[in-house]
């Protein structure tokens, strides 16, 4: 498999990862700071920053608009501030003695004006947004299948019930993606039989 239909397929993998591994340190009822807490947003981490590529990939499935380009600038904030998001949870966790400290710098952080929206509440968001519309686009041009869209937004919704569901989550996602696999295999394969072509002299 070629390596954008591998980040398409390794973003959400990350996510069903991230819960994997949160579900099993919090087995026996303490989660961080260590190497659990480490382990489970580090997974998380990389699942994002394999998003990058991913969508990149994704769009390029359409024709150029200044909508696609609003859209994927759209999903890269998003994407950013989540990245700064898991950042901060892995640095605070390797500061921190014990669970109590954890909550004290991550509540330090959110004093300072302006990161709860940028990097929690609101921008976060964007990406999640951004991904949704640009799936919509992509089903409007039958890259990917009408039911990708609902089952998409499942996905991104059912964290938001519980924490618990997130693996779930990660292959609701990547199962509304994964039919766009077939034209990411189709355009490599036209942008390698075009770049094999010989220019005249």
């Amino acid at each position: 498999m070629k390596r954008a239909a591998l980040y398409v397929l390794a973003g959400p993998v990350g996510i069903a990862a991230y819960g994997l591994v949160r579900l099993w340190a919090r087995a026996d009822n303490v989660y961080g700071p260590g190497l659990d807490w480490q382990a489970a947003h580090l997974v998380a981490l990389a699942g994002m920053v394999c998003f990058v590529p991913g969508v990149l990939a994704l769009s390029g499935l359409l024709p150029r608009s200044p909508w696609r380009t609003g859209v994927v600038t759209l999903t890269m904030v998003g994407l950013a501030a989540t990245m700064v998001q898991f950042g901060a949870d892995i640095v605070e966790g390797l500061l921190a003695a014990d669970r109590a400290e954890m909550s004290a710098l991550g509540a330090d952080f959110k004093d300072i004006p302006g990161v709860e929206i940028a990097f929690y509440d609101v921008v976060p968001q964007f990406f999640f947004l951004g991904l949704v519309v640009l799936a919509g686009m992509l089903a409007a041009r039958r890259r990917l299948p009408w039911w990708s869209v609902p089952l998409l937004v499942v996905g991104i919704v059912l964290p938001v019930l519980t924490l618990d569901l997130l693996p779930v989550a990660g292959l609701a996602m990547l199962a509304a993606l994964a039919p766009a696999l077939p034209a990411l295999r189709e355009r490599q394969v036209v942008t390698a039989t075009v770049d094999r072509i010989p220019s005249r002299p």
